[in-house]
This record gives C-alpha cells, structure tokens and sequence, in this order.
C-alpha cells in the first residue's frame, strides 16, 4: 500500500480530478492523505459539481437550478457520486497544512487541476507546494498531474532553476479545450465570461499565451515535448472533441501521457484512465 498525497487549493478543485482519482487509487489499497492552505476541508468547485450557473440564466435566484448547458459541462454522475463518499472520508475532512508537508512522508504526489481563478491561484503559486513538488520529483517518486496541476508541477523549480518537468514529455490542459470552453463561457456566462481562463493574456500578449498549454510548453526542454492526440489515434475526435468523457467501463475517450515515473492528462475527460494509469505506476515499482 502506498501513501499518496494529494494537495488541494481551500476552494475551486475540480470534482471529477480529485474524487474519481481519491476512489480509484482506495479501491486499489492505497492510502490518500489530503493537504489545504490551512488544514482545513477544501471544497470543491460546485460548478462543476451541479451545473447550476453555467446557462445564460445562472444569475437569477429563482431560475439558476435550471441546466441545460449546466448538465452538460458539470460532472458526470460517477464523479458526483464519487465527489459524495468522499466527503465522508475523515482524511479529506481533516487534511493536513500545507506548512507542514515534507516529500519525504510520501510514497507519491496526485495533482489535480481546477480552473476558477479565485481558487485556482493559490494553489498554483503556492512556493510551498511547489518545494514539496521538486522534493518529490528529485526523489524520482510516482506524480500524476492532470489539467492545472500539471501547470503547477511546470512552476516548481529543481535545484539548477529548470522546471522538474524539464526534460519530460507531458500533456495537460490543450488551448484548443480551454479556447474552446472559454469562448461558451462569453455566451452561456456572460457576467462572467473568463470563468474558465485561469490567467488573462496582459496587453501584446498573443492570445492564448498564458493558458494551461502554452505556459507549461515553455517549462519543457523542447516544445514537441508537449504532447496532444496524434490525428491517427483511434477514437480521435471523442478524444478531441471536448464533450466525450472516459469512465471505468470506456476509455477510448482519454489522452493520457507517461514519461518513467511521471504520468499526466488534459482534463476531466480523462480523469479514469489517468487514475488507473497512475496506479499501475506505483504498483509497478519500477518506471517504464
């Protein structure tokens, strides 16, 4: 049994990334100690989780529970039910602080994404966690990274300056899924239109330069080592097209990238094949 850490920002995580891969790797045997800012239970973005406040009538009291895009983009219903047992889990209701982990009490390091700026940000530019995470990296221990965790994995630095995923092939959050997502936002949350962009490009920035995809890019040794889903993949456009998601019984809709001991994903929509890959990784001992 190994002892799995999985850091959480207090707010905005996303549901499906943090619960499915928590009930995964349980049902595996393994051990999942959680860490937030202050010790306190995280909670997860409730966007995601229901769906009300992502149709163009979010913002009225008496109508928001009505979804339609909301059903859509909100977590699936194995997810919702996963996000459920968890919060019944003593470890994520009483998580450590980030100011007490040490890399060394760890057999691994889960990293989940989430994209609501509110909460997002202290998560991705917390040096702490970033120290934990070049501990854990410098050990050559499992991590999993998927979406915005593997942005945060990008910002944490090696002993030399380099980003740990220096050197590494990876994947995470495409621009062509943010963009895509972020240009439904300007319509179906028109209050609230960068919903899903984390980070807003300054003035001169092109568009696009500070998403998930082209920040983590620079990060890398060379960009061909920023993978996406080769056009001769099967099942590419469920694969691409941004509304297919996996789950325990189909896979064919994940994209998921291992380099030795480091395994990563794009979203949500991958988050079950990510889960059991990242299993198979500590259960293997050994990287590939």
């Amino acid at each position: 049994m190994a002892h799995i850490l999985m850091p959480l920002p207090s707010r905005d995580a996303d549901p499906s990334e943090v619960a499915v891969s928590w009930q995964i790797l349980r049902e595996r045997g393994h051990r999942i100690s959680f860490a937030a800012p202050d010790g306190r239970q995280a909670e997860c973005d409730a966007l995601m989780l229901h769906g009300h406040g992502l149709d163009p009538w979010g913002w009225i009291p008496g109508v928001r529970r009505l979804s339609l895009v909301g059903r859509l983009l909100r977590a699936r219903r194995d997810a919702r039910d996963a996000h459920a047992q968890l919060c019944a889990d003593g470890a994520f209701q009483r998580p450590l602080r980030w100011d007490e982990l040490n890399s060394a009490d760890f057999d691994g390091l889960l990293l989940p994404g989430g994209h609501r700026a509110r909460g997002m940000r202290e998560y991705l530019e917390s040096e702490r966690l970033q120290a934990v995470i070049a501990g854990v990296f410098a050990a050559d221990k499992p991590v999993g990274a998927i979406c915005h965790g593997v942005l945060l994995a990008a910002r944490s630095r090696r002993a030399d300056g380099r980003s740990v995923l220096y050197g590494r092939r990876t994947t995470a959050l495409t621009w062509t899924l943010e963009r895509k997502v972020a240009l439904l936002a300007r319509f179906t949350r028109f209050w609230d239109p960068h919903y899903y962009r984390t980070y807003l490009e300054s003035p001169g920035e092109p568009r696009g330069y500070m998403s998930v995809q082209q920040e983590v890019t620079r990060a890398l040794a060379r960009p061909e080592d920023f993978l996406d889903v080769p056009p001769d993949a099967p099942d590419y456009r469920r694969k691409t097209g941004g509304m297919a998601r996996d789950s325990r019984e189909d896979e064919g809709p994940a994209f998921v990238v291992r380099d030795g001991h480091y395994v990563s994903a794009r979203w949500p929509g991958d988050v079950h094949r990510f889960a059991r890959s990242y299993a198979e990784l500590i259960e293997e001992g050994d990287p590939a």
